[in-house]
């Protein structure tokens, strides 16, 4: 962690579909660009290669079995890393992500993937975060939130899988892994996020 310390600071956000993660993880972008911090957003799935082809088949239930999902995220988190992740820390750049191999581990665990399989998989190329923060949601009122966008993850928006899913994200555990309830207020919940991340600035 230290040589990280050297480079920039890496942070990311992970809860269940509709959790609020992606709208916290650009309101937190923008917080830091106001306080004249040098700060980027990346998420995964990427728009490379991979993450469109994860993009195109999760449109339909039952494209993908569990271990091609689990290679086609990992091609993608391969590319995000050599190719965003690194050269932005290492360029001193506070890094936020939208997603993350905790997601992987998470969903694909949740279809029968031995989670420590995953992690160890991604652990062995992934630069390793300094803060993890994981929003929570009901899987139902995840699925609530969601229900209006235009596109659908057949894949992975079913409230029995994202029960599943939201164990496994309640598993996490660490120095560097923060839980919050995204159940509340917007700023609130943006409150809570800057509260860690703050001290580490």
């Amino acid at each position: 962690m230290s040589a990280q310390r050297r480079r920039g600071l890496f942070i990311v956000l992970e809860g269940i579909d509709g959790s609020g993660k992606t709208t916290q993880a650009r309101a937190l972008l923008r917080r830091l660009r106001r306080r004249g911090l040098k700060a980027a957003f990346f998420r995964e799935p990427t728009r490379g290669r991979w993450g469109r082809e994860i993009k195109r088949l999760a449109a339909r239930a039952g494209s993908l079995t569990p271990e091609e999902e689990l290679a086609l995220f990992v091609k993608d988190r391969r590319e995000n890393v050599a190719r965003n992740l690194r050269p932005a820390l290492e360029a001193g750049t506070i890094v936020v992500l939208d997603r993350y191999y905790f997601s992987t581990i998470a969903y694909q665990g949740a279809k029968g993937i031995d989670p420590e399989r995953i992690r160890r998989m991604n652990e062995a190329f992934a630069v390793r975060p300094d803060l993890v923060i994981v929003i929570h949601v009901d899987a139902a009122d995840g699925l609530a939130r969601i229900r209006g966008r235009k596109t659908r993850d057949e894949l992975f928006e079913r409230q029995d899988y994202l029960v599943r899913v939201a164990g496994l994200f309640r598993r996490f555990a660490g120095p560097h892994i923060v839980h919050i309830d995204g159940r509340g207020d917007k700023a609130a919940i943006g409150r809570a996020i800057w509260a860690e991340v703050e001290p580490l600035l």
